[in-house]
């Protein structure tokens, strides 16, 4: 099981996080500078999984890939597959550059909530559900098009049609 997925600047700043499992702020915040503190320290040409019974406990591990200047970092069980885990990475940040046109970390900044929806596509409870980029942007488009139809019908509504005008009195 996926514990959490993060992705994490070269300066250590978090611009995605999403937990799993339910921590508190203090767990929260020192998973992400330890794992931080664990990847931003290794040479590039080092494997990309680490162990670390001090993270999640004994049975987790940590496998991560570093793009331009970002960290995308996953906390699993250690009966998840490393492999399977480097994939999802990889399709997530294929997807992201399909979304953005050549995704940056500016892209990840000002549009958190679709970075986010993207990755709920893959990942839900910590289980993998999607790898497949295509299908995950698709599913995204119809998730788009539904809230944007949501808020002309939110919009159109009798109760908004009165704001800005003159309260009646009777």
């Amino acid at each position: 099981m996926i514990r959490c997925f993060l992705v994490i600047n070269n300066f250590g700043k978090p611009r995605l996080i999403k937990f799993y499992e339910r921590l508190s702020n203090e767990e929260r915040q020192k998973a992400i500078e330890d794992a931080y503190r664990l990847v931003s320290k290794r040479l590039d040409d080092l494997c990309n999984f680490v162990e670390d019974d001090n993270l999640f406990g004994g049975d987790s591990q940590l496998i991560y890939r570093h793009f331009a200047t970002l960290y995308f970092i996953v906390i699993c069980d250690k009966a998840e597959s490393e492999l399977g885990i480097l994939d999802l990475i990889q399709v997530y940040v294929e997807t992201l550059d399909k979304s953005f046109e050549n995704v940056c970390e500016l892209d990840i900044i000002f549009n958190q909530q679709k970075a986010g929806l993207i990755l709920d596509q893959m990942i839900t409870g910590g289980l993998v559900l999607e790898t497949n980029s295509q299908e995950i942007e698709k599913r995204y488009k119809e998730l788009e098009k539904s809230m944007k139809q949501q808020d002309r019908e939110a919009s159109n509504s009798p109760a908004n049609m009165y704001k800005g005008a003159s309260p009646r009195t009777f």
